[in-house]
């Protein structure tokens, strides 16, 4: 049962993919030099601050993305700071129609601001949350990609109230998020108690992380949370 949720779930973050370029802009493409990102017009907007070589190596030593994936989603992260002062709000991401629209927006946007203390997102606070999905690769296994984060991260999304547990109620209530009026209240109700008998192994009426971890060993949420980064 918990399977076929976090199925719909990764899909739905999935379907959020707008926050890097999917394709390169004539613009963006005659950045050959990493050492600065300029004042050019981005992406339809004008950023009046600059990526240091030393903030490219530092990202890429959190992230694994490589400088050119760094510019990219700089690209992207200034075409969404609609008043050029070098953070995010809530707001720069609800106008993102694709976002808007999508039933986990709520907790998607939440995911961003997790590591803020202003309610603001910075271009580094940007690339770490997006860091979980890039994909793992042998031998160059980041820590923000591991298995281990990824699930982290999934957990996170139904952890509405930040206790290191999903209860029953928060799991209602991210299943409603997901399906709408498109399945009954009775139907729902159901679901999310047979989803915490399956996965909770002490019995408190729970899922912990290691519930969690436990009902999805067999998923490859390797494969399910990852997204093509252009290089």
């Amino acid at each position: 049962m918990l399977l076929n949720i976090f199925a719909l779930s990764g899909v739905c973050f999935a379907r959020a993919a707008v926050f890097w370029p999917g394709k390169e802009s004539k613009i963006y493409s005659s950045l050959k030099s990493h050492a600065f990102v300029k004042n050019n017009i981005v992406m339809g907007n004008k950023s009046s601050l600059l990526l240091r070589e030393e903030e490219i190596a530092q990202i890429h030593e959190e992230t694994g993305f490589t400088p050119n994936q760094i510019e990219r989603l700089y690209s992207r992260f200034t075409s969404l700071d609609r008043n050029d002062c070098g953070t995010l709000s809530r707001e720069d991401f609800l106008r993102i129609p694709e976002l808007a629209i999508n039933p986990l927006c709520e907790r998607i946007v939440h995911s961003f601001f997790a590591e803020s203390n202003d309610d603001r997102v910075n271009f580094r606070q940007f690339t770490r949350v997006l860091a979980h999905f890039r994909p793992i690769k042998p031998n160059k296994e980041n820590r923000l990609n591991s298995r281990e984060e990824k699930l982290r991260f999934a957990f996170k999304m139904y952890d509405l109230d930040d206790d290191e547990t999903i209860s029953r109620d928060e799991l209602l209530n991210i299943l409603q998020m997901m399906v709408g009026a498109n399945i009954s209240q009775d139907q729902l109700n159901s679901i999310a108690e047979r989803t915490i008998v399956e996965a909770d192994t002490v019995g408190g009426g729970k899922i912990s992380f290691d519930d969690f971890c436990r009902a999805l060993e067999r998923t490859e949420v390797e494969q399910k949370m990852s997204i093509r980064f252009l290089n």
